[in-house]
């Protein structure tokens, strides 16, 4: 049985940052899966002090309790394929909305996700493709008060520009939970046109 000490905030909310042997940004991973890795010696190196500790069995021989301390940023053996490099993210509702920090792009409020619906800046009637940089989030009034309209044409301009996300802004926005460690490896990699500061 594994007993599971956190050294950092909340167990069920530690994700792993996963890497490969050459550094790229894979995604994040469960604390589980992190565990696997280490199990099966398939970690080449980590980063970040240790953010869990998880204890197992008792050894028979020595009668020592097995510890296993998980880093926040853990780069498996192996590389990556280059088309992995920098994948798409998937254009998901709950992506559009932390892109658009779950504001209305039209009036500018925030909304919560109930509330919010995925607008085509230039209408599927019209031609526009469902894509990152056609897409923003509209609280439910705006949407229907544009309809099928261009922003123009509905005398409604955007607050922003829908933009396609950087795989490393896509995992930044999907993780409430950020370790320090990993938000400072996160940021230093973002396109340098969009690191803060």
């Amino acid at each position: 049985m594994l007993e599971v000490v956190r050294t950092i905030g909340d167990i069920h909310s530690t994700r792993v940052l996963s890497l490969d042997a050459a550094g790229r940004i894979m995604d994040w991973i469960s604390w589980q899966d992190a565990v696997c890795l280490y199990v099966r010696e398939a970690v080449a190196w980590t980063l970040g002090a240790p953010c869990l500790t998880i204890r197992g069995g008792i050894n028979r021989r020595d009668g020592e309790q097995s510890r296993l301390a998980l880093h926040p940023i853990v780069a498996s053996t192996g590389h990556a394929r280059g088309h992995a490099l920098d994948p798409a993210p998937a254009l998901t509702n709950t992506a559009l909305f932390a892109r658009d920090r779950m504001l209305c792009l039209y009036c500018g409020r925030h909304f919560h996700r109930g509330d919010l619906t995925r607008d085509h800046v230039m209408p599927l009637s019209k031609g526009g493709r469902d894509t990152w940089e056609n897409v923003v989030t509209a609280c439910l009034h705006c949407n229907v008060r544009k309809g099928s309209r261009t922003p123009q044409q509905a005398d409604m301009p955007l607050i922003a520009v829908p933009y396609r996300p950087s795989w490393v802004e896509h995992l930044i926005l999907s993780n409430r939970n950020i370790l320090v460690d990993q938000m400072e490896f996160l940021v230093n990699h973002l396109p340098r046109d969009r690191r803060p500061g």
